[in-house]
């Protein structure tokens, strides 16, 4: 079962809209559920609405899997560089000049919007379903894979558990590989990443680039956690075609135990 509605960011000055998925045992009585926050919310669950058309089939995935887990979804905000503001904590960086050819000045609201998740929709969440309320986990897409592992340096002892997805280091590498060196990541139960060998398509040198930033990240993760999961996906391209088949294996390494 999927609910939306608008929630309200004081720090972007308006509303979001936030899809809720619930599992079918939502309806027995007292029983309360772990939850997973996303980025991209229109990209989550089906194809419908989505941008570009292609979605992870996220409710499909759970209705017929009977994972017992609520998954809350902010939409992203698609008018120009918004999103790039808002899943980077700063301002595009030398490496992202590097690669994308030209200094970029997008970026930099990525505290304000884990913020918002922290302080203004996750206590709404919490008072308004049955939640597990210190069983909160965070997975995000590219970008999304950027802010969710920024969220996990912030607020470790919220989001416990990562999935980042083919993830976008590259526009903030030298920071959060800074912040990740500086943070306690001692709290952090599981966290997964994983990564195309085709990510920009036939080019074998763009991807060797993008694939050395992200074992960059990787190694620091190694050191600091021990229960982290790295996926190198053979011929897996930056795509919603290629991230849908990655689902089942994120969230049964994830929830495991569920």
């Amino acid at each position: 079962m999927l609910e939306k509605f608008p929630v309200y960011m004081t720090s972007f000055k308006q509303n979001r809209l936030i899809s809720v998925y619930l599992p079918d045992s939502y309806t027995e009585e007292n029983k309360r559920f772990p939850v997973m926050y996303m980025h991209d919310g229109q990209n989550v669950f089906d194809d419908e609405g989505a941008i570009g058309g292609g979605s992870l089939g996220m409710k499909d995935y759970l209705d017929k899997s009977g994972l017992e887990i609520i998954v809350v979804a902010v939409d992203q905000n698609p008018e120009g560089d918004e999103r790039i503001n808002e899943t980077c904590p700063w301002v595009n960086g030398e490496v992202s000049k590097q690669i994308l050819g030209y200094a970029s000045a997008s970026g930099g609201r990525g505290k304000e919007y884990i913020d918002f998740i922290v302080e203004e929709l996750k206590p709404l969440i919490d008072e308004k379903y049955r939640t597990i309320e210190n069983h909160t986990s965070m997975a995000g897409i590219s970008l999304g894979g950027l802010i969710s592992t920024y969220a996990a340096c912030r607020y470790p002892d919220i989001f416990k558990r990562i999935a980042v997805i083919s993830p976008g280091f590259y526009r903030n590498q030298e920071e959060i590989e800074k912040l990740l060196q500086a943070s306690d990541l001692s709290a952090i139960e599981k966290f997964y990443m994983d990564f195309g060998t085709k990510e920009v398509g036939a080019d074998e040198e763009m991807n060797q680039i993008f694939l050395d930033l992200t074992n960059s990240v990787y190694q620091i993760l190694s050191e600091k956690l021990t229960d982290l999961h790295f996926q190198l996906v053979e011929d897996a391209e930056h795509s919603y075609r290629f991230f849908r088949k990655r689902i089942p294996k994120v969230l049964s390494y994830l929830y495991s135990d569920r």
